[in-house]
């Protein structure tokens, strides 16, 4: 077992299984040492999450969603390195969107979601650059999807 998966059974955390693309894309793309993985919509255990924040989703529920986002961008990482998370060497970057009303300004603190739990998983090696943008309507409705740039050994 690898670090980072004894961290995730220590935190109480299973990994999902990877979500398919659901249009012409692939998960992830690996160019040299840093792997691009495809948006990853919050998809948990009871479906997927839906709604606009502001609207009927709070900060609370925003930020269990980028969570799921989360666990699913795990997922993925774990395939692009061939099933040992201890290949990541870094978590370079996530690129937040949260389906928000116009007036919602607490988008970061609903990202904070994702980054909280990547710190976790992965540590000093999870601090990460980060995008989190309020956009008007996401795929499948669902109120998160969150991107990410990460650097593999």
């Amino acid at each position: 077992m690898s670090d980072v998966d004894a961290r995730l059974k220590e935190l109480g955390l299973e990994l999902p299984e990877p979500v398919a693309p659901v249009a012409n894309y692939v998960p992830f793309v690996r160019s040299g040492d840093l792997v691009h993985v495809s948006g990853q919509i919050a998809k948990g255990p009871d479906g997927l999450v839906t709604g606009v924040l502001g609207q009927n989703l709070d900060v609370a529920g925003g930020q269990a969603a980028a969570r799921y986002c989360a666990l699913n961008l795990i997922a993925q990482f774990k395939i692009a390195c061939d099933g040992d998370l201890d290949r990541v060497r870094r978590v370079v970057k996530l690129g937040g969107f949260v389906a928000a009303d116009p007036s919602f300004t607490d988008v970061p603190q609903v990202i904070n979601g994702a980054s909280d739990l990547i710190g976790q998983v992965f540590g000093e090696k999870g601090r990460h650059a980060r995008s989190a943008v309020g956009v008007a309507a996401l795929p499948l409705g669902t109120a998160v999807e969150i991107d990410a740039v990460i650097e593999i050994g």
